[in-house]
Formats: C-alpha cells, sequence, structure tokens
C-alpha cells in the first residue's frame, strides 16, 4: 500500500469524522458499545515582540495561530483509535491517526503517531513550562511518522520501540526508514517527589534528501522562538542527494520535590552520506519554581510531565522557569577541515499564570546569540517577549 493513499485515506478520515464528534461524544461514556468517541482539541495563540541586532535580516513582530487542534478517541470493536488533526495553517494538517490494541505485556500501535524520543518532545505542548521545546526537541524528534510501535510500562520502568517511515501522511515527500526507542525509570514516583532518568535512541536512513523532490536534510534551530525564522543558523546541511544516515540519542534527566523542579537532557545526532560527515551536539538545563505550591504533574505510566491538576487557589497557580539551551553542528568533507562549525544559545525566562488546569497564560523572555566558530565571530544576537494564551478540552 503506497503512502500517498495513506495519506489521502487519513485526510479523508479526519474531514468526514470531526463532523459526527459531537453526536459521538455525548454516548461516550458507556463502555458496553462496540464504537465510542471522544471529542477534544487545543488552542494556541501566540505573539513575538523582537528586538532584533543590526546583523542579519530582523524578525518582524507577529502574531499567530500556533495550534487550533481538533481530536477523535475511542473503541472501534476490538481496537482504540485517535484521529487528531490542526487547523491553524493554510491547509489541514494531521497530528495522531492511528489504531491501537492493548495486550497482557504492552501496547501495539499502527499508522501515523509521534515517536518515542526526549523527554522534552514527549511532554505534551499543553503542559510544557515554556512556549517552545528545546533545540533537540524541535530540529532532532522524529515527530509524527507512519509506522508500527510496541509499547509497555511495569513497575517503575516505561519502554517503547518503533519502526517507522521518514514519510507522514502530509510530508510524503520524504523518503527513508528507521526505527527507534524510548526507556525511562522512575523509582518510586510519587505526587511531588520524582526522580526520572531515560534514555532514547533512533537510526534514520534518508534516501537521496535534496534531488528528485526530495526536501533537504537540515538542522537550522530557531533560537528565539517559533516567529524567528531569520535568525535561524544552519548547523549541518545534507541536501546532496546522496543517501544519509543519521544516528540519534537523547540522554534525560528531571526531579521534582515539591513545588520545585529542574530537568536536563544532553542529546545529539552524526549524519554520514559517504562523502561529508556532520555531528550535532545539544544540551539544555531549566529549573521550575510554583510560587504557589503546586507541584509539576507526572505520569509514571508514559514517562513524562503532564497537567497541573492540583491548583490550591481561586486565582489559579503561577510557576516560573528558567532554561539555558545551547546546540553545537560540524561538517565537514571526510578527511578534510571544517566545512561548518556553529552553535546557538539562548536564555529563557518564563512566567506561566494557571488560571484553570486546561487555561493558562504563558510569557517568556528570550536572550540568544548564534556564533559562526570558524569565523570567530558572532553572527546574530535577538532578544524577544513571546506569549500565548492556551486552551485546551
Amino acid at each position: 500500500m503506497s503512502f500517498d493513499f495513506l495519506r489521502w485515506r487519513g485526510l479523508a478520515a479526519c474531514t468526514l469524522l470531526f463532523p459526527l464528534a459531537p453526536l459521538w461524544a455525548a454516548e461516550a461514556a458507556d463502555d458496553d458499545r462496540p464504537v465510542t468517541a471522544t471529542f477534544g482539541g487545543r488552542l494556541h495563540l501566540d505573539f513575538a515582540d523582537f528586538d532584533n541586532d543590526s546583523r542579519g535580516t530582523p524578525n518582524k513582530d507577529d502574531t499567530e495561530v500556533r495550534r487550533a487542534w481538533l481530536d477523535m478517541s475511542g473503541r472501534f470493536f476490538v481496537v482504540d483509535y485517535k484521529l487528531e488533526a490542526d487547523f491553524s495553517g493554510d491547509r489541514v494538517e494531521a497530528k495522531d491517526v492511528y489504531v491501537s490494541r492493548d495486550f497482557s505485556g504492552g501496547k501495539l500501535t499502527v499508522g501515523q503517531f509521534k515517536q518515542y524520543f526526549s523527554l522534552d518532545d514527549r511532554t505534551g505542548s499543553n503542559y510544557g513550562s515554556f512556549l517552545e521545546r528545546g533545540n533537540a526537541g524541535t530540529t532532532l524528534a522524529p515527530l509524527y511518522r507512519l509506522g508500527a510501535s510496541w509499547q509497555a510500562a511495569r513497575n517503575d520502568m516505561t519502554w517503547a520501540a518503533s519502526a517507522y517511515s521518514l514519510e507522514s501522511i502530509d510530508a510524503w515527500q520524504v523518503k527513508g526508514r528507521a526505527a527507534g526507542g524510548r526507556v525511562t525509570w522512575a523509582p518510586g514516583a510519587t505526587a511531588g517527589d520524582v526522580l526520572h532518568l531515560g534514555l532514547s535512541l533512533a537510526h534514520e536512513r534518508y534516501d537521496n534528501p535534496g534531488a528528485n523532490g526530495v526536501p533537504g536534510l537540515k538542522i537550522r534551530p530557531r533560537p528565539a522562538g517559533h516567529l524567528s525564522d531569520n535568525s535561524r543558523l544552519t548547523l549541518v546541511d545534507f541536501s546532496a542527494g546522496r543517501d544519509t544516515d543519521v544516528n540519534k540519542w537523547s540522554m534525560e534527566y528531571a526531579q521534582v520535590r515539591g513545588p520545585i523542579s529542574w530537568q536536563g537532557e544532553f542529546s545529539g545526532a552524526t549524519f554520514d552520506d559517504g562523502m561529508q560527515r556532520g555531528k550535532v551536539l545539544a544540551g539544555y538545563g531549566m529549573l521550575s519554581w510554583f510560587v504557589t505550591g503546586e507541584s509539576r504533574a507526572y505520569d509514571s505510566k508514559t514517562g513524562r510531565f503532564a497537567r497541573v491538576k492540583n491548583i490550591q487557589h481561586k486565582a489559579g497557580a503561577f510557576e516560573l522557569a528558567l532554561r539555558y539551551d545551547q546546540m553545537r553542528g560540524d561538517q565537514h568533507l571526510i578527511g578534510q577541515p571544517d566545512l561548518r562549525d556553529g552553535r546557538t544559545e539562548a536564555w529563557t525566562l518564563g512566567g506561566n499564570w494557571y488560571m484553570r488546569p486546561n487555561l493558562r497564560f504563558m510569557l517568556n523572555l528570550i536572550d540568544s546569540r548564534n556564533r559562526d566558530q570558524l569565523a570567530g565571530t558572532t553572527v546574530d544576537h535577538t532578544r524577544a517577549v513571546t506569549g500565548r494564551l492556551q486552551f485546551d478540552f
């Protein structure tokens, strides 16, 4: 079965089923029904105000509907399903579109789903402490791909493995195949007291990136938020049309102690197309403090952070967070000096006001710098104020 057909079928399913969601959702509480459905979604309204330096093209102050997602999930006879799409752009973009089934030893999932890579990426956009994930989460994580996976949780551990195509329903031009997995350990995790350790690995094989209509393979993080396109620095670029092997990894650590939590990851990737090699290393460290006394919630069955529910005050909960994020990449012809050697880094100070568990306002202050290590110069210095009004249901 071609992925062009899967792409059409996934979009058609979303188009046909979303209008029926309210009708099915009303019946979802009856567990005896062979077909059930629940209806949900999220709306993220973002803005960004930039203080650009004189180097390069300045970023424009702007607003955007960052996410406008609708989803349906439920049971269809012997399998569970989920259909999810983002309506914020010029065209509908499919997210989770899969069926799954629980077995005594774990869960089998087939379709399009988010791959299992890193704590930062696996924590949903509704629950992160910052508007944006770190550089590794936004550039190295495989995101939504067509494939099959097996995941399980037992005692204090979770593990997941998947085989997937580098295509997705909407990005079918990207060709290749991959496999990856993630394992986490959180011994004796309880509310307000968590130690999390994790490891993610992935191997990806890209077919002819940059040739015959296939998009190039580039790592270009946005250092000052989603709207900072003009501050992007190319760390590696494998777009010469040669098959490229990519190995990715990420080591995870996080702790929660009452209202205070901290976490960090060290991630990387190597690239090899037979004539060139490249390497990317990334790391971040962050600290979070709930001024109003709540704790970050942790889901031990999936090994990631979840919704903050224990809001203690009528006015809501308030969280302060600080993160330092750095990413460096180099690229060279085999046996030759570097063609590229660049680094991007950013400090982010965040404040989150949780008016309700599903309603919050976020504000980030960002100070980012890009540096060309070969030339020994700073090529961009951008400061930004970014914000979001967020609602999910």
